[in-house]
């Protein structure tokens, strides 16, 4: 006789189920929609949320760190709203900007009809009626992905953007997410299909009020042959927020992908890059920064694949931590059999501003062929005492100095976005937290 082995669930599990069933039926797409929501919740249900024992996840124990599941919002009111547009980022910014309010459209801080002449944006919905296989199945993002899987279950609102071959877009287009009002959940998805030889600005930014929300985004790029496109994320959530971000791109002959990503918000924040070469000769530059305080929890993992040769690519995270807080950095190269004359280089330095705070990073590389240029290094450590010391003698005060040393250890991050609007902004927010770390 043998005995029904049944899961243990979580409180979060058990409430995630929950949800799904309640809002299924009224999240948008058709039959084929549902039916690949359905397939990804099944997968996720049979597995429940990765803890420790699961590679990918074991510096982030999703099981422990996710006690409950948060609602999603049914409505947008007018009080959400007005709340929200006082916690839009990059106000001063010469962007055409896109509004999610809690998981939501909102037109009245959107402009949606003002895309320039080339590009057209479609609502997620409409997307799903026409093609949902190609909006919720993204190659390169891996199905079994916890994070994946929950975006793909539950993405209620969102965008597909399409440059015009081409076409170079002169204004950055700016995608923000804001949470205001009560503790709920947030599933977002964007879309970006990038035309031969066009060219476009992407900002994704992500912040909020305090309360304890629960936000799932997941961005998927396509650039076709020699497109260029320049990728710059802001996550500065409130800090009661658990924060799941997924960038998946999907690289043509000759492409040029620049991502730049800085957190300095949410209690625990985990970004998530998986990016494939696809077609010979196309170069990605992957950077992040990270700061953190308090008991809160930062991830960034990496997984980049390169398939074709004359490939390069190069990532480079930095993390600031004080008070006990946490970074993880799991970065992996894989390189297939015929992905000869690969050049590419993954570097992560953590700097400690006390001795409570954690880092922990594992840098990997898998090569399967045998003329390339690949490596790979990892640095924890603590701020130079001979240059706090030098700073200080000449009348800096510790605070202040430290910050001085904090700013020019991101700085290579930093200044690795082109556009001066944008670099001074998030120049801002650095410098925000540093004055008010905890």
């Amino acid at each position: 006789m043998n005995a029904e082995v049944r899961p243990i669930r979580t409180a979060a599990e058990s409430g995630l189920i929950e949800a799904f069933e309640a809002v299924r039926a009224a999240l948008p797409g058709g039959e084929t929609a549902a039916g690949l929501r359905d397939a990804a919740f099944r997968a996720f249900a049979a597995k429940g949320l990765p803890n420790r024992r699961v590679e990918e996840w074991k510096y982030t124990d999703l099981r422990a760190l996710m006690r409950e599941a948060r609602p999603l919002v049914v409505t947008l009111s007018d009080a959400d709203v007005a709340a929200a547009r006082d916690l839009l980022p990059f106000a001063d910014a010469d962007a055409l900007r896109i509004v999610f309010v809690n998981g939501r459209l909102a037109p009245a801080l959107s402009q949606l009809d003002d895309a320039p002449e080339g590009v057209r944006i479609v609502l997620l919905a409409d997307a799903l009626a026409a093609d949902a296989q190609h909006a919720l199945m993204l190659e390169g993002a891996p199905p079994d992905n916890a994070a994946v899987a929950l975006n793909t279950a539950f993405a209620s609102d969102g965008l597909m953007i399409a440059v015009h071959e081409g076409v170079t877009v002169e204004k950055p287009i700016h995608v923000a997410s804001v949470q205001t009002g009560g503790a709920h959940a947030a599933y977002g998805r964007v879309l970006v299909s990038v035309g031969k030889g066009a060219s476009i600005t992407l900002v994704e930014s992500h912040t909020g009020d305090p309360e304890g929300h629960q936000t799932n985004t997941l961005i998927g790029l396509d650039l076709a042959d020699e497109a260029r496109v320049t990728h710059v994320k802001l996550q500065d959530e409130g800090l009661g927020t658990l924060h799941l971000g997924t960038l998946a791109a999907r690289m043509g002959a000759r492409a040029d992908l620049t991502s730049v990503s800085v957190s300095s918000g949410a209690a625990v924040a985990r970004q998530q890059v998986f990016l494939a070469f696809k077609g010979e000769k196309a170069v990605a530059n992957i950077n992040g920064a990270g700061f953190a305080g308090g008991r809160r929890h930062i991830d960034s993992t990496l997984v980049i694949h390169h398939e074709a040769p004359g490939c390069a690519s190069r990532e480079l995270f930095k993390t600031a931590l004080d008070g006990q807080a946490r970074s993880v950095f799991q970065g992996k190269i894989v390189v297939q059999p015929h992905a000869q004359k690969t050049d590419g280089k993954m570097m992560a330095k953590a700097l400690l501003l006390s001795n409570d705070a954690e880092a922990d990073a594992k840098p990997e590389l898998e090569i399967f062929a045998d003329d390339v240029v690949c490596g790979h290094g990892a640095t924890v450590g603590a701020i130079d005492d001979e240059l706090l010391f030098y700073l200080m003698s000449r009348g800096v005060p510790k605070p202040e100095a430290e910050a001085l040393l904090v700013r020019a250890f991101v700085g290579e991050v930093i200044e690795s976005v082109a556009n001066d609007e944008l670099r001074e902004a998030l120049t801002t927010r650095v410098e925000r937290w540093l004055r008010e770390r905890d």
